[in-house]
């Protein structure tokens, strides 16, 4: 593997809004990231959403997570800052992501995954089960899980409302549509603001389009056996998650065997941002395990 990085260290960095984006470059791959937290201990390594940049994880959750471990978020291939194009697989991105762990020198990392990056993370921990320790899966679904090949339909519905409304289509996506979560989603999108210098560029048309397929390739995947993932899982969502059914988190919790579930109540999607209060703790005790 030919691995370039270009950083400067300087003081550890606890605020995510204050954290530098940086570069490392494998296997023809230039991939932008953001690294904070104290250098002690296995890192943390948080693996995105569909649409995601850099700067679409909520402040609050990474700097809780930073507070006792070093936190790295990078761009897929093709997106935002990183360069190359964007995979139409979720198995191709997830050798992209092991590549990416790989060219930081790391051997065993933690992992938090969102949505589509649970779903990349849950190749990871197959393929490569030595480099993950312990494995956080929210707001996502199994292979061939139920109504995972509807996010699509899903979501260009959600996104032309947002255009009509004049709203962030992540207040639909993302939350759900009582008085909570609407206060809920739009707390959510004021704190992913709070960087106002150094922010990453926005996924292009072209790679939003691969990974919506990418996604719905899942959807319609055959079942995988699960039981070959015998890391501790932590499995979150929402209780009402209409881009991944929550039926897919107790189905994940059932199938893994090593696993926990934490439902939230009158949540959506996002349900690990709008209870950030509570998931933060739950997350780092469930890290901090020996």
């Amino acid at each position: 593997m030919n691995a370039r990085e270009t950083r400067n260290d300087g003081d550890v960095v606890t605020s995510y809004k204050n954290a530098q984006t940086r570069t490392v470059t494998a296997d023809g791959v230039t991939f932008a990231y953001r690294d904070l937290g104290p250098r002690t201990g296995m890192p943390v390594i948080f693996i995105t959403h569909l649409a995601a940049v850099l700067d679409n994880w909520d402040p609050r959750v990474v700097d809780g997570i930073a507070a006792k471990h070093r936190v790295i978020t990078f761009d897929n291939r093709g997106v935002g800052a990183s360069s190359g194009k964007t995979p139409k697989t979720i198995e191709e991105m997830a050798k992209d992501a092991v590549t990416f762990i790989r060219a930081l020198g790391f051997e065993q990392v933690e992992v938090l995954s969102f949505s589509m990056g649970a779903m990349i993370a849950q190749v990871i921990a197959q393929t490569d089960p030595q480099l993950i320790r312990r494995l956080i899966l929210a707001g996502t679904g199994p292979a061939g899980g139920e109504g995972i090949k509807n996010v699509t339909r899903i979501s260009h519905y959600d996104t032309l409302r947002a255009l009509l409304t004049l709203q962030d289509v992540k207040q639909f996506l993302f939350f759900t549509r009582t008085p909570n979560g609407i206060r809920a989603g739009k707390e959510f999108l004021a704190r992913l603001k709070e960087r106002t210098k150094d922010r990453d560029k926005a996924i292009r048309p072209t790679s939003y389009f691969s990974q919506l397929k990418a996604i719905h390739r899942w959807g319609l995947a055959q079942p995988q056996d699960l039981s070959r993932i015998q890391q501790p899982v932590l499995v979150a969502n929402g209780d009402d998650d209409r881009m991944v059914p929550t039926s897919n988190s107790h189905d994940l919790a059932r199938r893994l065997p090593n696993a926990e579930l934490v439902i939230y109540p009158d949540g959506g999607h996002g349900g690990i941002f709008q209870y950030h209060e509570q998931f933060v703790p739950t997350a780092l005790e469930f890290f901090g395990r020996p």
